[in-house]
């Protein structure tokens, strides 16, 4: 059986770092397959890794993830396998590259491996998400609904 896992991550007490919480928390309002998980890690890493040590085929990261753009932009990476271990490891505020460092680490697999990001415009002290970044959750959910969608098509297209 399919098995697809989709996590918010970031800490909700620095501004749009809570976006992966925002986004998971919208999504409990949409209509999913069962074979769905929703989970919202905040800054659970370690626990976040060894969830994904019961296998999934498809994991999605959410979270706010800086790449130099407009604040509020959504996008999609694809991490690849060859990904680097980090250093170190701090279990309360975990990157996703670390989390993904224990998990290699315990030898564990998460799957297909995919972030949905925005682009955040403030991680200072504070609760609550900038307007561009609230604005952003929608687009978030949408593309995560698709994401699952295209793994079904996928996994349907093999079983054929």
């Amino acid at each position: 059986m399919t098995r697809v896992l989709v996590a918010g991550i970031g800490n909700i007490f620095l501004r749009d770092d809570g976006f992966g919480g925002k986004v998971i928390e919208r999504l409990r309002e949409e209509e999913l397959p069962e074979w769905v998980e929703l989970a919202d890690y905040g800054i659970s890493g370690v626990h976040l890794a060894y969830d994904l040590l019961g296998g999934y085929d498809l994991t999605v990261l959410v979270d706010a993830t800086p790449q130099g753009c407009e604040p509020g932009t959504v996008f999609l990476i694809e991490v690849s396998a060859d990904r680097p271990a980090p250093h170190s490891l701090d279990a309360h505020g975990m990157q996703p590259d670390a989390v993904l460092g224990l998990l290699d680490l315990l030898g564990g697999d998460a799957g297909r491996l995919v972030v949905v990001g925005c682009e955040p415009a403030d991680t200072g002290d504070g609760i609550g998400l900038t307007e561009p970044v609230a604005a952003a959750v929608d687009e978030a959910v949408r593309l995560v609904c698709d994401l699952a969608r295209q793994h079904e098509d996928t996994t349907r297209e093999g079983v054929s």
